[in-house]
């Protein structure tokens, strides 16, 4: 599998693993439309979400990551 196909999995896999976390503490602790809930989801979700990419780091394609939560890049 390439690398580059492996990044957007990740990235998929960070986003989805949030979204639906938040759109259901949101179910359970707020009463508005189904709707709402999922916009305020997603839009959560992609701010937190880890995000990777595939860079050259001394002649190699590796992957990296960048979080929220963590300070600068980390190579995986």
């Amino acid at each position: 599998m390439k690398l580059k196909h492996k990044v957007l999995i990740y990235n998929f896999l960070g986003f989805a693993v949030l979204f639906v976390l938040f759109r259901f503490l949101l179910y359970i602790s707020l009463s508005i439309n189904s709707l709402y809930l999922s916009a305020i989801a997603a839009i959560a979700a992609s701010l937190l979400a880890p995000k990777f990419a595939v860079t050259k780091i001394e002649g190699l394609e590796k992957i990296v990551m960048k979080w929220v939560f963590i300070k600068g890049f980390k190579v995986l």
